[in-house]
C-alpha cells in the first residue's frame, strides 16, 4: 500500500479530491516519516523535507520547485506541473499590456473627473515581443501574441525552434534581439543559468521595452531594472514574481512610477487541475511506468 502525505494550503480540498477519485492502493497518512508519496506546495513542504526517510516520489502542486531544489535530499523523483499555466499567464500578460497600451487607467481616471480626454496608441499588430523561456507558458503566451498581430522571437538554451514562435535563439543571443523589442516577458524558472540572466547588460541593451517578470523573481536583478527605468531602457515593468517574497513594505517598487507590482497571482495552482495531474502520474506509477513532468535536480526544471 502507498503511503501518502499532503502538504498544502488547500490540504482539505486535496483530501476530497483524492477520496473521489479512490486511487488503487493508496492511503493518506499524516506522517511524513511514514509516506512514499508526497503532493505538496514547494515552500510549504521545504523545511520539513528532511523528515521524508521513504519518500520515493514527490509531486509539487507548483511549476517552479526552487524551495525543493535548494535543499540536500534529492533522492527522490520529483515532478511539477505542466500545461495549466499557459492560459492564466497569457491572461496576465495580455491583461497588464494591454492596459498599459490602450491607456485605460488614464481613462478610469478621466472617469472618475468627467473628462473627455483622448491619448493617442499604437496596436500590437507588428510588434516584437521577446519571450524568455518556451517551454508550455511560453508558447501560449506566444501564442496569444501571434493572434493579437506581434511578431514572437523565443529564448531557450537550444535555440531550437518551438511551436507559436516566429524565431529562436540561444540564451547567448539574447542581447542581440533586445534593442528592437517592444515588449519582453520573462516565464524563466530560476537555475544556476538564470539568476541575474535581466541584468545590467541585457535591460541595456532594450530601447524603451515593456518588460514582464512572471517566472521567477532571481531571474531580474532588482537594482538594474531600477537602472533601467531610469536611463529609459524599460518603459514600464510589470512584476509578479521577485527574490524575496512578499515584497517588504520599504522597497522602491511599491512607489515607483513605472512598475507595477502584484503578489504572485499571474497564474495560481488550481487544486483540480493539480490534481489531475497528480492522479494520471499516480496511475502510471501504479503500473509501473514513467511519470510526466520529472524535474533534472541539475538543471532546475
Amino acid at each position: 500500500m502507498n503511503q501518502l502525505y499532503l502538504c498544502s494550503e488547500y490540504q482539505k480540498l486535496y483530501l476530497s479530491l483524492i477520496e473521489q477519485a479512490d486511487l488503487p492502493d493508496l492511503a493518506v497518512t499524516s506522517k511524513i516519516e511514514d509516506a512514499n508519496i508526497v503532493l505538496a506546495d514547494p515552500p510549504k513542504l521545504a523545511q520539513q523535507i528532511e523528515k521524508a526517510q521513504n519518500l520515493e516520489w514527490l509531486q509539487s502542486t507548483y511549476a517552479g520547485c526552487d524551495a525543493l531544489l535548494a535543499q540536500n535530499k534529492r533522492d527522490y523523483l520529483l515532478t511539477n506541473v505542466r500545461g495549466i499555466f499557459g492560459p492564466l499567464m497569457s491572461e496576465y500578460v495580455f491583461g497588464q499590456l494591454l492596459t498599459l497600451t490602450r491607456h485605460l487607467a488614464h481613462y478610469r481616471d478621466a472617469q472618475s473627473q468627467k473628462q473627455w480626454s483622448v491619448l493617442p496608441y499604437q496596436s500590437l499588430i507588428n510588434r516584437k515581443m521577446v519571450i524568455l523561456g518556451t517551454g508550455s507558458i511560453g508558447a501560449h503566451v506566444a501564442a496569444t501574441a501571434k493572434h493579437f498581430g506581434m511578431q514572437v522571437t523565443g529564448v531557450s538554451r537550444s535555440g531550437k525552434l518551438a511551436t507559436s514562435f516566429d524565431t529562436v535563439v540561444t540564451t547567448a543571443q539574447l542581447t542581440s534581439k533586445l534593442s528592437d523589442a517592444d515588449v519582453v516577458v520573462s516565464t524563466l524558472p530560476s537555475t544556476p543559468e538564470t539568476k541575474g540572466l535581466l541584468s545590467h547588460p541585457t535591460l541595456s541593451a532594450c530601447n524603451g521595452a515593456i518588460l514582464f517578470n512572471v517566472g521567477r523573481g532571481p531571474v531580474l536583478e532588482e537594482s538594474a531594472l531600477l537602472h533601467a527605468l531610469e536611463q529609459k531602457h524599460i518603459r514600464h515593468a510589470v512584476l509578479d514574481v521577485f527574490a524575496n517574497e512578499p515584497l517588504d513594505s520599504p522597497h522602491p517598487f511599491w512607489t515607483h512610477p513605472d512598475i507595477t507590482v502584484t503578489p504572485h497571482i499571474s497564474a495560481i495552482s488550481f487544486p483540480d487541475q493539480v490534481f489531475a495531474i497528480f492522479a494520471d502520474n499516480y496511475q502510471r506509477w501504479h503500473q509501473g511506468s514513467a511519470l510526466q513532468y520529472t524535474v533534472d535536480f541539475d538543471l532546475g526544471y
